[in-house]
């Protein structure tokens, strides 16, 4: 039987979107995340094509450009979210300080241990696969904050964001340096990163008073393939791609701050708007797929042999260490006391896995073993999971709590009159009740 016919493959993706959908329903019950439920499905998946022979297909081509777009639907799903509003000035200025020195602070200390402890490796590419190791998963966080109170789903999305920005960035930044004949420096990249910045305005204005023209009812998939587009051109010509997707995304969601003076003249904001919120839309229904189907794909991929090796425990471990030490110390210096359960909301999860495999052959270190980089993302999954049902369990939500005063007095009640032998005793004690009110 060919397990890859047509028809198979239409029930297997059919299959999996389903079981996404209801992991997404498991885990706002409990708080567990569903990527971690994915990537588990993948893993059973493996052994299930191992079984029936369908073992010897390579993924990762499909992986990549899964990964890609994934990161793209995400990237423009959280700008979207972001309203750039005076009050929210010192939020996202913090999220940003902390996602910053949270990045570097992380990818100097894991590129420390991994010089240390991995046979083979120069400063050089341990900052290089340290990177990886370093970057918030907005893919796992923006999903799975949306039950925290607004000011910490806020934190969680704009550090997230900032985080997988900066991240790809020095990623790189990194890369670009092993060969001197083509390193830019420090300056060159500041360069490009202002070159990058003008770019993408220009684009995103253009595009939005593009398509408010357009009157065709099909033109949402048609505004995605140009922000693809843009995306593929920009990594050609290296430039940081990710910021054209997120400015783009900025602009048509804050659009009275960014069309003013004669600007305003040329926008129908009505159907600047309808574009806007139909975006939004298909934004967030395309990430789920996507995201769905590149987890899923990478728990096919998994070797859990190489968790079982000591070393990549030992390594692990101490990474897992300095993330929530590092973490802990800006929290409390850029947060104050209240940081349960940021402090445990710090999963690794796409973007990992993407710039692991992006790393070029020339830095590439026979002694990595990649159970490092599936520790640390089961890890700090496993530890976001504790954090959250922790919270949930001292936190209970407003509806939460207000259901469990609706049952009490529905408890106390049924007590009262099941206590009461007779219907006159009610009435004197309502009689009783409002003479005292008096």
């Amino acid at each position: 039987m060919e397990i890859f016919s047509s028809y198979n493959v239409i029930i297997g993706i059919s299959l999996i979107i389903i079981l996404s959908f209801i992991f997404n329903g498991v885990a706002k019950k409990t708080s567990v995340p569903a990527v971690l439920l994915l990537i588990i499905l993948g893993i059973i998946l493996q052994y299930v094509l191992k079984a029936f022979g369908g073992d010897s297909i390579d993924f990762f081509p499909m992986l990549e450009v899964l990964g890609i777009v994934g990161l793209i639907m995400i990237v423009l799903e959280a700008a979207l979210e972001l309203k750039l509003k005076s009050d929210k000035l010192m939020p996202i200025l913090k999220s940003m300080a902390i996602a910053l020195i949270g990045l570097v602070a992380s990818t100097f200390i894991a590129a420390v241990i991994l010089k240390a402890l991995v046979e083979g490796m120069t400063m050089q590419s341990a900052w290089l696969y340290a990177t990886p190791l370093s970057i918030l998963s907005s893919a796992i966080i923006i999903p799975s904050v949306s039950g925290l109170s607004e000011a910490k789903k806020e934190f969680h999305v704009y550090e997230s964001t900032f985080s997988d920005i900066l991240g790809i960035m020095l990623f790189y930044f990194l890369t670009g340096r092993l060969n001197p004949a083509e390193d830019a420096g420090v300056g060159g990249f500041f360069l490009n990163l202002i070159l990058t910045i003008v770019i993408s305005l220009v684009a995103s204005y253009a595009i939005i008073l593009i398509f408010q023209k357009i009157k065709s009812q099909v033109k949402l998939f048609l505004l995605i393939a140009v922000l693809l587009l843009l995306y593929g051109l920009g990594k050609k010509m290296h430039l940081s791609s990710l910021i054209i997707i997120l400015i783009f995304g900025l602009v048509i969601a804050n659009m009275k701050l960014f069309f003013q003076g004669k600007l305003r003249g040329y926008l129908d904001f009505e159907k600047a708007k309808s574009i806007y919120h139909e975006l939004h839309v298909i934004t967030a229904e395309t990430a789920f797929v996507v995201r769905t189907l590149f987890f899923v794909i990478f728990g096919i991929t998994i070797v859990l042999s190489s968790l079982l090796s000591l070393k990549v425990t030992l390594i692990s471990v101490l990474i897992l260490i300095s993330i929530y030490a590092i973490r802990y110390g800006l929290l409390r210096l850029f947060m104050g006391k209240d940081i349960s359960p940021q402090l445990f909301i710090a999963p690794r999860g796409l973007i990992t896995v993407l710039l692991f495999y992006a790393i070029p052959a020339e830095a590439a270190i026979e002694g990595f073993e990649p159970g490092i980089l599936l520790f640390v993302i089961i890890g700090t999954s496993l530890i976001m999971t504790w954090g959250m049902i922790r919270d949930k369990k001292r936190n209970p939500t407003p509806v939460e709590e207000a259901n469990e005063e609706l049952e009490e007095g529905v408890e106390e009640t049924e007590y009262f009159i099941n206590n009461t032998t007779d219907l006159s005793e009610i009435d004197d004690a309502e009689a009783s009740d409002e003479y005292e009110t008096e």
